[in-house]
């Protein structure tokens, strides 16, 4: 094939982790073939597996993963930059993620039976696989994202061609490996590392790829979206927020109270140094506790612990690549500019012997006095950026939250329950949580509104995603029609 390589990049200090293959077209075109004629050619079994053997062999990878557990977490730590206790937690919930989907599917009825008013005819819905799955993942969750494609795509019984990013492969190729290893038959589930053009636009616009799942930018989302469609394929499309988190001063009425809501906010913008879609990157505060709220948090901010995620003690690590620090330091300055108080953060941190100068890290950054017309507040920026907005009553807070293009997540912090559930309830964001943030659960749809994208993940719709719904009509007493004379 093409035989090109590419070094993947340890972000802690910019050195070669390993060494990859670099795929082409050649390369997705053998894969997305080898795809096809396991889902419809002589070799074509997987479809017509039973459910219980599909589910079967999804727990026997979930055992796998734990078995794997500590070698897996190092892989994307490694990998990402995230701490390596974020690394188990996410092997944990990708293991939960293989054995939801596998409970699923085999516990599934035969079919959803349609009264068609006659004793004489039974009529059935029943679900198909697609097909072949073409996924593209995006580098800050690689191993988390292609599971909650994965799983559910081999559940329904499809084959797939998974394109990881470029910049963190590594966990994703080991999660083919134990795919191999738990008996998956040859040919259904293959991977092609490479960059996005031209590994991910040929995937796109396939003609044997019955379904296109891409979760990632905005702009590079839609554009491969256009050629799916073009090719009439079913799509699913995850690609970002901007998400809000809305704190009311009941929230912080006790002392207690109080901390656990900067603690919720600090998690929410600082977790994996911010470089995730759900991310709680503003802060809407109430403006009577906007001041000791924001003064509380920036001083906890600046005391976060940054440095290579292997290390012991690290809460914080780098920027997964160079393009990302240059992006993030492109968005404080600019707010800055456009009139941004800077209360904690905005700059690369000192280095020490946790912190190679080498390293792409940003201090974790808090930007206070910030309006609806900066750039900052309108983008995603994918980085350790929380800015700060105020609000004076219910009406601006919900304004001030839903103004935003995106609608991924949000959350809402009140001590008054009605209050908190009302709010709720008219954000306009695929997640909402209530006094707490980013807690996610296998059984429950992950998707968004606007520009976050269509279609969904995890929970019973995930699984539908892959399938087609089938009528089966079937007369039991068959009679001539008799329409014509003859």
């Amino acid at each position: 094939m093409s035989g090109a390589t590419r070094a993947v990049l340890d972000p802690a200090d910019a050195q070669t982790l390993q060494v990859v293959a670099e795929g082409g077209i050649e390369d997705v075109d053998a894969a997305v073939q080898a795809a096809h004629r396991a889902f419809a050619g002589g070799q074509g079994q997987w479809p017509r597996t039973p459910a219980s053997e599909r589910a079967a062999l999804l727990r026997r990878v979930a055992g796998l993963l734990q078995r794997d557990r500590e070698e897996i977490a190092l892989i994307e730590s490694r990998d990402t930059g995230k701490t390596l206790e974020e690394g188990r937690v996410d092997v944990d919930d990708v293991t939960n993620a293989f054995s939801y989907f596998a409970d699923l599917v085999v516990n599934e009825s035969g079919g959803r039976v349609v009264d068609a008013g006659s004793p004489d005819v039974h009529s059935v819905i029943v679900h198909e696989p697609v097909g072949v799955c073409a996924m593209i993942t995006p580098w800050n969750y690689p191993l988390l994202q292609a599971s909650w494609k994965i799983a559910p795509a081999l559940a329904a019984g499809n084959t797939l061609v998974i394109k990881p990013s470029e910049v963190t492969p590594l966990s994703t190729v080991h999660l083919v490996a134990l795919l191999v290893e738990a008996g998956l038959p040859a040919g259904v589930a293959n991977i092609v590392t490479g960059a996005g053009v031209p590994v991910g636009a040929r995937l796109a616009e396939h003609p044997q790829v019955d379904l296109f799942s891409f979760t990632g930018g905005l702009a590079s989302g839609t554009t491969a979206a256009q050629s799916a469609v073009a090719g009439a394929k079913k799509i699913a499309l995850e690609l970002g927020g901007k998400n809000p988190n809305v704190v009311f001063a009941d929230a912080c009425a006790t002392d207690e109270a109080f901390d656990t809501a900067v603690d919720q906010a600090l998690n929410a913008a600082f977790i994996h140094s911010g470089q995730v879609c759900s991310a709680g990157s503003r802060l809407i505060i109430e403006e009577s506790v906007r001041d000791r709220f924001v003064t509380e948090l920036a001083r906890r901010a600046e005391r976060i612990k940054l440095g290579r995620g292997t290390a012991a003690g690290v809460e914080c690590g780098p920027l997964v690549s160079q393009q990302q620090f240059d992006k993030v330091a492109g968005y404080v300055a600019s707010a800055l500019a456009e009139g941004a108080k800077l209360r904690c953060g905005g700059s690369r941190p000192e280095p020490s012997e946790q912190r190679p100068a080498t390293g792409y890290f940003y201090a974790p950054t808090v930007l206070d006095s910030c309006h609806r017309d900066m750039l900052v507040i309108r983008e995603e920026t994918f980085g350790p950026i929380l800015t700060v907005e105020a609000f004076h009553d219910e009406e601006e807070a919900v304004a001030l939250a839903n103004d935003t293009e995106y609608g991924l997540a949000g959350a809402v912090w009140s001590g008054d329950t009605a209050r908190a559930r009302r709010v709720a309830a008219r954000l306009r964001h695929g997640t909402i949580w209530i006094n707490d943030f980013h807690p996610y659960l296998p059984q429950a749809e992950w998707g968004g509104f606007g520009k976050s994208g269509i279609g969904r993940e995890l929970g019973p719709s995930g699984l539908d995603e892959y399938r087609e719904s089938k009528h089966i009509y079937e007369n039991l007493k068959p009679e001539p029609v008799r329409w014509f004379a003859g």
